[in-house]
């Protein structure tokens, strides 16, 4: 009975519940769309950066990550590949060493980043080489051939086919250097990059950096993000040599994370004053429904009704315009998510070199996740109930004489 009343009375003035009804909507739908994108958004950068340098994950020598330098350095033995290839939710593992030098062609010459990969291993990591620009990739890890930042060829005024000289300090502390012949450019859309890596293969810079048997780092790839804490876990439990850390992504690039965060916050804190702005408007209409009717409270309580059935009808009203709300948002926000899902947004122009330049894609997606439906669904009810505890407050006060007088 109490229902149907509330149902009822819900439609006493319809224009009133129905804008009320379309604020919880749009509410509703604003803030799931708004998550959405925010999440979709970034699980691709994250993805997009995992999978174009780091890795999921690495194992490192303790204290690299602070303080990189070739003396913390190991080797990459048959005991630890064996432990990689046999853990669950690794889809590929690959050695590198990292360092530094200088390459030069003519009278040009370029500070540089080395890397030093086994082809056939970073395939299955990183999509690096999928970045070619101009050439080719050489296929050996003891190839004399390398391939560079498109920004850094033309820097050098070098073209492919032309042979460099790159000169390192090696692991024993000596100088070294070989000749190289550039076969191919590749353009990752990282400034950094772009603009001052080179790729060579790793038996190759083992020579260069008298780093035999001994490598910087194995890069992990994962089948998906969420595998990350319980195989990074795994690993640490298992490394063969104590020396040894494995650290996930937010470790290894921070300044992602915490550009994630402050956007996150940005996000929070509009969401919030939503939300505000929503709950006051239910407030003001359960308040406004609840006074027109002091009259017929008063004589319902005169004749006998409990006081806690009219709080029920009262917070029934408001949950039924909420639930209304919260269901039409839903269902309108599933829709453009999916929508977006699909047809990712693309920016072009100054905009996309403002992304990346941010070291984000130029590009906005979107998620499905029901934790964002689910989530945003009980705060929009948690607040639309908590608001209207006033007007029941006013309710539970009324007394039957005053409520009949109530004009």
């Amino acid at each position: 009975m109490l229902l149907k009343i509330a149902w009822r009375n819900l439609w006493r003035n319809k224009r009133r519940s129905i804008i009320t009804i379309l604020a919880v909507v749009f509410a509703v739908m604003l803030a799931i769309v708004m998550r959405g994108l925010q999440y979709g958004t970034y699980a691709v950068n994250i993805k997009s950066s995992v999978e174009l340098f780091s890795g999921y994950l690495q194992v490192q020598k303790n204290g690299y990550q602070k303080n990189p330098s070739l003396q913390k350095s190991f080797h990459y033995d048959a005991t630890l590949q064996k432990l990689l290839a046999g853990q669950p939710g690794i889809s590929g593992y690959a050695p590198r060493i990292l360092g530094d030098g200088l390459i030069s062609f003519r009278e040009n010459s370029l500070g540089t980043a080395i890397m030093a990969i086994d082809p056939p291993s970073e395939r299955r990591v990183s999509v690096l080489m999928e970045r070619l620009n101009a050439g080719q990739f050489f296929t050996s890890d003891s190839s004399s051939a390398i391939v560079v930042g498109y920004k850094l060829l033309h820097n050098l005024q070098a073209q492919i086919g032309d042979t460099v000289v790159i000169l390192s300090q090696g692991y024993d502390g000596s100088l070294g250097n070989l000749k190289f012949r550039i076969s191919g450019s590749i353009k990752t859309g990282s400034p950094e990059l772009d603009g001052g890596l080179v790729m060579m293969g790793l038996s190759t810079a083992q020579e260069l950096l008298t780093m035999y048997g001994r490598i910087n780092t194995v890069a992990i790839s994962l089948t998906d993000l969420s595998r990350v804490a319980p195989v990074q876990q795994a690993l640490s439990r298992q490394l063969p040599d104590g020396n040894l850390t494995v650290l996930n992504w937010r470790e290894i690039m921070p300044d992602l994370e915490q550009t994630i965060k402050l956007d996150e916050v940005g996000g929070t804190l509009f969401l919030a004053i939503l939300v505000v702005v929503v709950a006051f408007g239910i407030m003001n209409t359960v308040l406004m429904s609840v006074t027109e009717r002091f009259r017929e409270f008063g004589i319902s309580l005169a004749i006998g009704m409990p006081y806690r059935k009219l709080v029920v009808l009262v917070m029934m009203e408001t949950a039924l315009i909420a639930l209304i709300g919260i269901l039409i948002g839903n269902l309108l926000a599933g829709a453009i998510n999916y929508y977006i899902v699909q047809h990712p947004i693309i920016f072009g122009g100054e905009l996309a070199d403002l992304y990346q330049q941010y070291g984000f894609l130029p590009r906005m997606e979107s998620s499905l996740d029901s934790t964002i439906f689910l989530k945003n669904t009980l705060i929009i009810l948690g607040v639309s109930i908590l608001m209207s505890l006033y007007p029941v407050f006013k309710v539970y006060k009324l007394e039957p004489l005053k409520g009949i007088r109530y004009t």
